[in-house]
Order: structure tokens, then sequence, then C-alpha cells
């Protein structure tokens, strides 16, 4: 019995959640990637290391009727643990807000551990590192730090406490490491989220004063101009009356001109996202008989890779709807990898100022920018982080 009990809460300690409980961000926005959906069934695997409670409750001598509970109760804390794990995965966010229905899966996974012990007696420990990667990856830092020492203190009780003590002893020894390494762990992850989410406020940032300085730009030329050919046509009003009329004829041009330019603009700092940006991308190409295909998923980047992707398919879009001539244009998104690639007339001799805007944004951003030919003609952009 000894070896069993240890046994098990070592190769419990292996099953603790995972870092995809640390996803931040509204849930209903977060992507349905293939680690989110069947994740779950980490938990699954783990749990067959609940035998050694399986076989405690074989073995008991405790009244029959404890012995009742004790299965309720195993089969209960399985089904608790694994949905509690699949909702914690699509929804957790650790150190943040906690959803009531993960405290009530959490007392409900300590009550039936309690009602285990009457039919297994020290057994239960091995219950003990599914309850404290419950707490560490899908409750808050209080809850994390309580956990471990209540688990460290109750293991603790039994080595002093029971006759048979000592042979909890290298539970006690597995508790206090699971706890380690879910403090480092966790400790990790939450920095690893926040460094995201400054990179995110810093492309946002970058990509604000590059919108401020196209305006500028933008803006700045076109009243040049228009004060320049303001004070011709006033000179020119009596002495030459039809080219003052054209010189107001390129005024109207020069005004109109700078106003879809700003609203170009404005409306492409508006797409801040990279969902946002595939759609207002769609629904361009549509309008210049030009077809989308997106492969992978938004959420295959972080947010601040989101961002500047999105950036550089605007750009991406407007080159390919003003050069290219294309009637196809593809999106390829993975992990770390960004591909915009159309069946135009491929990229020409000299970079223009769209193509050194995105090298510089994906520079920025940490990433390597590549404009090549297509293998079968067009163009090919591919970001690499």
């Amino acid at each position: 019995m000894t070896d069993h009990r240890s046994d098990a809460a070592g190769f419990a300690a292996a099953g603790a959640p995972p870092a995809a409980w640390a996803a931040n961000g509204d849930p209903s926005k977060r992507p349905k990637d293939p680690w989110s959906r069947f994740g779950w069934l980490m938990a699954v695997i783990w749990l067959v290391f609940l035998i050694y409670p399986v076989l405690a409750l074989i073995r008991s001598e405790a009244q029959p009727a404890w012995v009742a509970v004790g299965w309720f109760a195993l089969v209960a804390f399985i089904v608790l643990y694994v949905v509690g794990f699949m909702y914690g995965m699509r929804n957790g966010q650790i150190g943040g807000a906690v959803q009531p229905r993960q405290w009530i899966t959490f007392g409900a996974l300590i009550g039936c551990v309690l009602l285990s012990i009457p039919a297994e007696s020290g057994s239960a420990l091995s219950f003990l590192p599914f309850i404290m990667s419950f707490a560490s990856y899908g409750l808050t830092r209080f809850w994390h730090w309580t956990t471990f020492a209540a688990s460290v203190a109750a293991t603790g009780l039994c080595v002093i406490l029971l006759p048979d003590g000592f042979d909890y002893l290298s539970v006690l020894v597995i508790v206090i490491l699971l706890g380690t390494v879910n403090t480092v762990s966790t400790w990790l992850i939450m920095r690893s989220s926040e460094a995201d989410r400054l990179g995110l406020e810093l492309a946002t940032s970058e990509g604000r004063e590059a919108v401020a300085r196209d305006v500028h730009d933008l803006i700045g030329h076109s009243l040049t101009v228009v004060g320049l050919k303001a004070q011709l046509v006033r000179r020119l009003m009596d002495t030459d009356p039809e080219r003052a009329k054209a010189e107001l004829a390129d005024i109207e041009a020069l005004t109109a001109e700078a106003i879809a330019g700003v609203r170009a603009t404005v409306a492409g700092a508006r797409a801040s996202t990279l969902v946002e940006q595939l759609a207002a991308t769609r629904d361009a190409l549509q309008a210049g008989d030009v077809s989308l295909v997106v492969d992978g998923a938004a959420g295959a980047l972080s947010a601040s890779q989101a961002l500047t992707a999105a950036w550089i398919l605007r750009e991406a879009t407007t080159n390919t709807l003003r050069h290219a001539g294309a009637t196809r244009m593809e999106v390829r998104i993975t992990p770390g990898r960004f591909v915009v690639a159309d069946d135009g007339s491929g990229p020409g001799g000299r970079e223009g100022n769209g193509i050194r805007g995105m090298r510089e944004r994906a520079a920025a951003s940490g990433a390597a920018l590549a404009v090549s030919p297509g293998a079968t003609g067009g163009t090919v952009v591919e970001v690499d982080w």
C-alpha cells in the first residue's frame, strides 16, 4: 500500500493542467483551437492514477455504507474534475476573475475527497495533486497558496498522527514538489500574459503614431498645394478667368483626394484587429472582383502579432488592388507565421513605400518580412516571428 499511495500522488502530479488555462480576454471571442477543444483528454489520461483509491475501496474494511459513499465520491470527483478541466481551458484566466462555476466545482471536489476518507483513510491523499492543480491553474493566486499550504498541512498531519504515518512521507515530498512546480509555472504564465499585453499596447501605440504620421503628411501636402493654387486663382480671376477656373477644378480634385485619403487611413486604423481586417479585406477585394481564401484562424497568432499582421494585410490588400491585377488572394495563418499571396503580376523591381512600411512594422514586432514571386506567378508576402 505504501508504494501505491506514493506512486499515485507522484503520477497525479504530472496531470497538472498546462498553460492553456492562461488564455485572456472575452471567452466568446477566444479561438476554438484544437488544444482548447481536445486538451481536456490530458485530464482523462492522468486520472488513470486514481486506480489507487479504487484499490483502497476494494480492500476497504469500512462499513459497506461508507464504501458505497466512497465509490460515489470517486466517480463524482472524476466527472467534476474532467468537466472543470474542460471549462477552465476554454474560459479560464490565471490570476484573474474566476467564474462562479469554477468555485462550485472546486468546493464539490473537496467535498468528494472528504466523503471518501472514511472508506479510504490515508489513500485519499491521492486526490490532493488534482485539487492543487485545479486551484493553481483554475482559481486565483490566493487559493493557489491556500490549497498548497492546506495540502502540505494535511499530508504532514497524516505522517505525524496516523499509525502508519511514515508510509506517507514520500507523498508529502511529492505534494511539496508539485506545489513548487505549480507556483513557478503559473508565475511564468502570468508574466508571459503580461508581456503579451504590453506588446499589444506598444504595437497599438506605434500603429496610432503611423496613422497620425500618414494623416499629417497627406493633409500637409494637400493643404500646401491648395493654398498655393488658391493664391494663384486670386491673381488670375481678373486677368485670366479660364485658367482660374482650371485651377479651381484642380483645387476641387485635390480636396476630394485628400478627403478620400483621410477616410481610407481612418478606416484602416479602425480595423485594429486581424479578424476585423480580414472582413474589411474581403469586402474590398469583392468590390474589385478578387476572391479571398483564408487558411487558418486569427487566434493562431498572439495579440501583438495579430495586430501587426492586420496592418500588413491592409497594405498588401491595397497593393493587390492598385498594382497586381489579381483575381485571387490567399491568406495563410499558422502560429508565428502569416502569409499573403495573390496571383497578380508579381513584385516590381523596386520596393515602394508600401513594402518598406510593411518591413518596418514587421521589424518593430520582432518579425522578418519577405516579398517574393509566387511559384506560379503573383506576389507572396511572408511574415515570420
